[in-house]
């Protein structure tokens, strides 16, 4: 799939218009969340480990904080662009209006392959990076958090950089500027697998509202980095039989259920899913004819046009990645019959235990994993429940009405505080 042409912010705006025209939202409203607060491109200069010099474009894109600071996290890919880190800012303020949690959305990114850069070449881009972005973060204004191609390491690099630019007495009262971090470093637990728990408690949620027993079902997943791999042991351990996967590096089926232990293992060493012993090698298009019960699409965005949706043969599609599924492959989904349980409640995990990691060190706390788990399953049901009587009351598909629920919380605050000055 080509992402660099693929206009994703548009396609999450024509979302939004939807929405809005459903609900007879203001136009006055739909402006205001049109398009991003501010969108910061910064160049910096890093050296290699060979000693030479080498320049990076980094972006961060801070699209709305009516509701609380911006939020949203850090992706290095070599193909990211404006548009797609536009899109990915916007979905997150809908995320955390949806959720009910105080913050607004923001994405950034940096341009470059962190596959081929060595620890201390990440490092070094990080440090330069957060650099770069200088106060346009910050604990009470802009958080950011892990994304594709970062994880807690790059987390405690900007949280460590950050805290050593601010006075000596502010330092510890600065841990808060990024979520995803270490426990060593103010973590929290169960972050690592929010997003993926997320994701479980939505397919969860989706058979006990078709009365469907779990155990036995199957699903395939597409992406086994931090939230597919999650995702996979979770419903696993639901009696899910995982049965295809694929990644960047290939495609795997296994009719008979994954090992996703061994598999998750043998992605942390190898990098992907080429030459896993346990499953066979299948070609894109056997992926996503796999027969299962669910699709976990958990890589990038733009991964199901209309040719994979006409493939799949499955019941529900429950979004684990941000917009993985074109408009032409949501039409023939629908017109199959075929269920999809959106990106902006899917994959929620993430950002709501980032919300909780947040309160954490705003009070100087440490929550137990039971306290976090409790606290993740209670939001995501509640906002999942809410989708699916808003879909059944306003006559539409769960995205519409998802959408439709973020943009009232932000009409309330809109008519509430009005415009300044």
């Amino acid at each position: 799939m080509n992402q660099a042409s693929y206009p994703f912010f548009r396609v999450i705006q024509n979302h939004v218009a939807e929405a809005a025209r459903r609900m007879d939202l203001a136009p006055d409203i739909g402006a205001l969340l049109s398009q991003p607060r501010t969108e910061l491109v910064v160049h910096f200069p890093v050296r290699n480990d060979a000693g030479e010099l080498c320049m990076f474009t980094g972006y961060r894109v801070q699209h709305n904080n009516l509701l609380g600071p911006f939020k949203g996290g850090i992706r290095y890919h070599p193909d990211v662009n404006v548009d797609e880190i536009k899109a990915l800012a916007a979905l997150m303020t809908w995320k955390c209006a949806l959720l009910d949690i105080p913050f607004g959305g923001a994405k950034g990114a940096v341009k470059c392959d962190p596959r081929q850069l060595s620890a201390n070449e990440r490092m070094r881009v990080t440090r330069r990076f957060t650099h770069a972005l200088g106060r346009n973060i910050g604990p009470d204004h802009d958080i950011p958090a892990p994304d594709v191609g970062t994880g807690p390491s790059e987390m405690a690099w900007m949280m460590d950089t950050y805290m050593n630019s601010v006075g000596v007495l502010e330092k510890n009262a600065q841990r808060g500027v990024v979520t995803g971090k270490p426990l060593a470093c103010g973590g929290s637990h169960g972050r690592a697998k929010a997003t993926g728990q997320g994701v479980a408690h939505c397919v969860e949620e989706w058979a006990r509202e078709h009365r469907l027993a779990l155990k036995g079902t199957r699903v395939i997943i597409q992406g086994f980095g931090n939230v597919g791999g999650h995702a996979a042991i979770l419903l696993s351990a639901l009696g899910v039989s995982v049965v295809a996967v694929g990644d960047h590096t290939g495609y795997l089926v296994q009719p008979k259920g994954l090992d996703v232990h061994a598999l998750s293992e043998h992605v942390r060493v190898h990098g992907g899913v080429r030459n896993y012993g346990g499953a066979e090698l299948c070609s894109r298009d056997q992926f996503f004819a796999a027969e299962a019960e669910f699709f976990v699409p958990a890589a990038l965005e733009n991964q199901v046009s209309s040719h994979e949706a006409g493939l799949l043969r499955v019941r529900a599609v429950v979004e684990g990645a941000n917009g993985p599924i074109s408009p032409e492959g949501e039409a023939e989904l629908t017109a199959r019959g075929v269920d999809v349980v959106p990106d902006i409640l899917a994959n929620a995990g993430g950002v709501t235990v980032s919300y909780y990691e947040w309160l954490q060190n705003k009070r100087s706390e440490r929550w137990t994993l039971e306290e976090v788990d409790a606290k993740l399953e209670w939001a995501m049901l509640r906002a999942y429940r809410r989708v699916s009587e808003q879909a059944k009351q306003m006559g539409t598909n769960r995205r519409i009405a998802a959408y439709s629920l973020a943009l009232a919380a932000l009409r309330e605050g809109y008519e509430a505080r009005g415009i300044f000055p």
